[in-house]
């Protein structure tokens, strides 16, 4: 029994055929539009790839690759629903229909994935951008080494766009050395001091750089001795009021790239969702076309469906086909089998595969 069969007049079928082409044209649009997508996250995420430690670049390019095969699949299945208007013009894509219809379901499932990649993204961003940005504070202050003397910039960049401070809050900057030796004054005693009592011989120092100032605070900004309560006037540093960005870098960069994949990834499950519209329709187009060359009369009803059969018999009917070609090709030399027999049956089954 047929799975959701639909009778069509010549009049119907023209009518599917024309709003499939318009439909087509306008996945056409959405896979230009999602090609856009594809590159302007690329692009996003390579403005920050020196705060990154993985190129995460799979999902990026993984839209670009749909956005151009939506184009390229729904340019043809325009093209086909523009002839299946005449039913003679739609002789010369008979044989490639169904092929093109079972590479088209499985592309919308690749739509599918591609949409569930953008939701699941945020657990490999946030690693790469814990870790990225603690190497690059690291290279903070090598302003003089070739192919780190960026970093500064980046960061300083970064923290004043995003308003910022360090990998997870402020007082990471105070475990890294973020004054570069060259600007260390060595007659100082205090810092001559600071960096013999670091293990390391790092001259570590509560103080942040000066992007990490709230540019809404009205208070001068306050980025030195900034645990040191007495060093300043009407100042507590455990107080609530710190004229220095509370949130940290990871967590602003992790909101602003969650909000673009939430979007991107909304923009393809609606794109997969009218592809499989289309699909679907398209499906129908095809047998209620195929019903009318069986009759042999162009003007007549046809029947349309999705499945010819219920789901279980077509898996079924799929499964004999395949295990009967394999037995056209089969052969068994084992003398206690009836040769005549078998191979009577075998040929039975070859002819019954082919004829379906």
């Amino acid at each position: 029994m047929a799975i959701l069969k639909v009778t069509f007049t010549k009049t119907k079928r023209n009518i599917l055929a024309q709003a499939l082409w318009v439909l087509n044209w306008v996945s056409v649009i959405t896979g230009l539009t999602l090609f856009s997508l594809g590159l302007f996250l690329k692009v996003e995420i390579q403005k920050r790839q020196e705060v990154m430690t993985n190129e995460i670049h799979m999902v990026p390019n993984m839209l670009i690759g749909v956005g151009l095969a939506t184009c390229s699949i729904n340019f043809l299945g325009g093209k086909i629903c523009y002839d299946c208007m005449d039913t003679t013009a739609f002789l010369h894509w008979k044989l490639l229909m169904l092929p093109y219809i079972i590479c088209t379901f499985f592309f919308t499932l690749y739509i599918l994935v591609g949409a569930l990649m953008c939701y699941a993204m945020r657990s490999d961003l946030e690693e790469s951008l814990l870790l990225g940005l603690w190497d690059a504070m690291c290279y903070y202050k090598d302003t003089d080494i070739p192919g780190c003397c960026y970093i500064k910039h980046s960061i300083d960049l970064l923290q004043m766009q995003f308003q910022c401070c360090g990998n997870g809050g402020f007082r990471d900057w105070f475990h890294i050395q973020w004054v570069s030796h060259c600007y260390l004054d060595m007659s100082i005693s205090n810092v001559v001091d600071q960096l013999q009592s670091n293990v390391e011989g790092k001259y570590l120092t509560d103080a942040v750089p000066f992007t990490c100032c709230n540019v809404h605070f009205p208070r001068p900004c306050i980025q030195h001795q900034i645990t040191n309560s007495s060093a300043h006037y009407n100042y507590n540093y455990h107080g609530a009021e710190l004229n220095l960005n509370q949130k940290g870098c990871r967590q602003a960069l992790l909101q602003y790239y969650t909000q673009i994949m939430q979007f991107v990834g909304l923009i393809v499950l609606i794109m997969w969702l009218f592809e499989l519209s289309v699909l679907t329709c398209m499906h129908f187009l095809q047998t209620s076309i195929e019903n009318v060359l069986r009759l042999g009369d162009s003007e007549s009803e046809s029947d349309g469906w999705l499945l010819k059969n219920s789901i279980s018999e077509t898996v079924q009917h799929n499964f004999n086909i395949i295990k009967n070609l394999g037995k056209c090709y089969q052969v068994d030399d084992d003398p206690n089998i009836d040769v005549s027999s078998t191979s009577r049956q075998t040929q039975e089954a070859c002819t019954l595969a082919k004829s379906r």
